[in-house]
């Protein structure tokens, strides 16, 4: 027999979520209340890092940087196809096995190719 749900079931939920958000706006009006309000030239200016700041934001940079962040995703991504077919490894049998081959065959010729138009070379 299934259970029903009711709304006194979601008591405990909603409790909790209004004391979260109680408490984060809490800390933030303490913060702003209680935490030092001194401007200046030095305080205002923007931080990061430590690092002085040097030169213009807006410059262009290499689109290699763009290039290898993207080919990481692509490649992390089907390396998390591998999962699943190893937990499932005996269920799929010798066609699965064939079938992940195949894919990781693809896998390595997309790598290979990469590789032979010099994407990974630092110049």
């Amino acid at each position: 027999m299934e259970a029903i749900s009711t709304p006194n079931d979601y008591i405990p939920v909603l409790i909790q979520a209004a004391i979260a958000v109680g408490f984060v706006g809490f800390a933030l009006s303490a913060a702003a209340w209680l935490g030092p309000k001194i401007h200046g030239k030095k305080k205002d200016e923007s931080f990061e890092c430590g690092i002085e700041q040097q030169g213009n934001a807006r410059k262009p940079f290499s689109v290699k940087y763009l290039l290898i962040a993207i080919l990481f995703v692509l490649f992390d991504v089907e390396v998390i196809f591998l999962y699943p077919w190893a937990v499932n490894f005996k269920a799929l049998g010798a066609i699965g096995f064939v079938e992940m081959i195949v894919f990781v065959g693809f896998v390595l010729a997309g790598l290979y190719y990469v590789l032979r138009k010099g994407v990974m070379k630092i110049e």
